[in-house]
């Protein structure tokens, strides 16, 4: 049950990461929310079957976490935990595309296996950056981010409520979960209709939960605005940040960095 429960807490982890003092932690959330949306951009603008034009990109997540000085392999497994997702839509590109493009020797390999690691490729180095930039920043400053840069503020509220309202679901899975096993000695068997008893509970006493959350916010002066005790503002930093990382994405975007790289090496061998 205890590694149960640390397992489940561990969302918050993030938020704490934020709370670092580093060169990258104190810039303007706007600089890094859109430096990370061009990213994110130009890496899913390739084509289906590239993926060594792809590698040079991961420098900008790896620059990033070492210099924040993120837990490399903490983040590795966040992102190793949501892999599956796009592992399953992308392994059945091999049984649609089986059409050879690189031959050698006698090995082979379709289309089908060059786009699925290209997708593979492509969901690491996007999700990475995504969750570097909320360990950066927070997920409260990306939020007020969203909405300096014009966002609606409806959909930024709703995206804070529902990250918020995470830890509310998850704390109260966890008591339910915890007086389950309580009342049952830790029993590894549970009948269908228990499961469907426990969630039902657990959705009557999350929104139950959630009301007393909202009142409590409405009690304390919240109007739906997303605030931050330190006021944003854009300098030379972030400037100097923004247009340094996109001027190298479109360089990496245009310039086949991998390739020629490949080549001057292959011509100092021969």
């Amino acid at each position: 049950m205890a590694k149960l429960d640390s397992q489940l807490f561990q969302i918050d982890a993030l938020d704490e990461l934020a709370s670092g003092d580093s060169i990258f932690h104190n810039l303007d959330p706007r600089a890094k929310l859109v430096t990370t949306l061009v990213y994110i951009g130009t890496v899913v603008s390739f084509g289906k079957y590239e993926v060594s034009a792809l590698i040079p990109f991961a420098i900008y997540p790896l620059v990033l976490i070492s210099v924040g000085g993120l837990p490399f392999f903490y983040l590795a497994e966040r992102v190793l935990l949501v892999a599956p997702f796009a592992f399953f839509i992308g392994i059945l590109n091999p049984f649609f595309d089986q059409t050879i493009m690189i031959h050698l020797g006698s090995f082979s390999l379709s289309g089908g296996w060059i786009s699925f690691f290209s997708i593979m490729l492509r969901f690491l180095l996007t999700v990475g950056s995504a969750l570097v930039l909320i360990a950066l920043t927070g997920f409260h400053a990306v939020c007020m981010g969203l909405e300096k840069l014009g966002v609606p503020r409806p959909f930024v509220v709703q995206l804070l409520f529902l990250y918020r309202y995470l830890f509310v679901l998850i704390d109260e899975a966890s008591r339910i979960i915890r007086a389950k096993s309580l009342r049952t000695f830790n029993s590894r068997g549970t009948k269908i209709g228990t499961f469907g008893s426990i969630l039902g509970h657990l959705l009557l006493r999350t929104m139950d939960r959630a009301q007393r959350i909202h009142l409590a916010m409405c009690c304390r002066g919240f109007d739906g605005h997303v605030r931050l005790i330190c006021p944003l503002k854009i300098g030379w930093k972030e400037m100097v940040f923004v247009l340094g990382w996109v001027l190298l994405f479109f360089s990496m975007r245009f310039y086949h960095i991998s390739e020629h790289l490949g080549l001057m090496i292959m011509g100092n061998i021969l």
